[in-house]
């Protein structure tokens, strides 16, 4: 299952490097820099804006410390684990609750990622049900039957919504199609009627999403009731959730739901230095991260360390340490 992704973290790395170049920076400085690559998610999504965040906090002080960050848009949260693991990634976000997959050894992996570590803990993410309006599915179960997307091989969300298909005692053979698009793609396919809803983790406000409100005649669906319960008190990385109204139209309340977070991870075998040094930049201008995106606008350092199931990267210790945090 594991796919590599050196071939597209080369690329991004020339390109880098000949930016460099043209900036006017010499052969001497180009060789003191350390380049580091981020894995995130859809390029619509919000785990590439907020890789993109973060380097432009890495890169705001790239004088200082000579690390230079960009940005790789990934399948998602398995993918990223996978590869930061195995070194063709630096960094990556996962949800968290694919986080603790990954260090347990459990499905979607096929082993302990013994090498995986954390470094902080981004915005929460809420599960969410749109369907289409005429689609017939007002509670959770109703999704018997109908086609819906899931999330793509590689994803945090196709993860997430198997644990949730079997807390509801449905199977992938009990939907008509179980969908594998990428999250860019469901919102189309729910406008041009090729499926009747997607299942989905996101935080808040999500831009295609607001388009889907505002294309289509759609609702979401509260996810709740015993299985929901049930897999919320077995899991540590769940939390009782709510996505918020009056962000998207006709969304006017909070639909009850269940969350998890988005998370920063990187690779045991990745340098102290270059981990302090990224987790400063961010922390050092927390105010200036949250300004980056609107489901950056309430964290705190606290829920920054909050949902981390690997255990700390050294490098990101050293720092809370130094901060009074650990």
């Amino acid at each position: 299952m594991r796919k590599h992704t050196s071939a597209l973290v080369l690329p991004a790395l020339a390109v880098a490097a000949l930016l460099v170049t043209i900036s006017g920076a010499g052969p001497a400085a180009l060789a003191a820099d350390t380049f580091i690559s981020i894995g995130t998610g859809g390029v619509t999504g919000l785990y590439y804006p907020t890789g993109g965040a973060i380097c432009r906090e890495v890169n705001r002080e790239r004088r200082r410390h000579h690390i230079r960050c960009t940005v790789e848009s990934t399948s998602g949260s398995v993918y990223n684990i996978e590869n930061v693991v195995d070194g063709n990634l630096d960094f990556g976000i996962a949800q968290s609750d694919v986080q603790y997959r990954a260090i347990h050894g459990e499905v979607p992996f096929d082993r302990k990622e013994s090498k995986l570590r954390s470094v902080f803990s981004i915005h929460p993410e809420t599960a969410i049900l749109v369907v289409r309006a005429d689609a017939g599915i007002r509670t959770a179960k109703d999704m018997k039957g109908k086609r819906i997307n899931i999330g793509n091989p590689g994803s945090g969300t196709l993860a997430t919504a198997e644990v949730v298909l079997n807390a509801l005692g449905i199977r992938k053979q009990d939907l008509k199609l179980a969908g594998d698009l990428r999250s860019s793609e469901q919102a189309e396919a729910l406008r041009t009627n090729r499926i009747d809803g997607f299942f989905f983790l996101v935080g808040h406000p999500n831009g295609d999403l607001k388009d889907v409100f505002l294309s289509t005649d759609a609702r979401m669906v509260p996810l709740t009731g015993p299985g929901i319960d049930q897999i919320v008190r077995k899991y540590p990385y769940y939390v009782k959730a709510s996505t918020p109204g009056g962000v998207y139209r006709g969304v006017n309340t909070a639909v009850p739901t269940f969350a998890v977070k988005a998370t920063f991870v990187t690779s045991a075998d990745q340098s102290a230095k270059v981990v302090y040094e990224v987790v400063k930049s961010v922390f050092e201008d927390l105010d200036g991260f949250r300004k980056l995106h609107p489901a950056f606008e309430n964290l705190t350092h606290e829920q920054m360390l909050e949902g981390l199931s690997a255990p700390l990267h050294p490098g990101a210790l050293k720092y809370y340490r130094e901060k009074g945090w650990k």
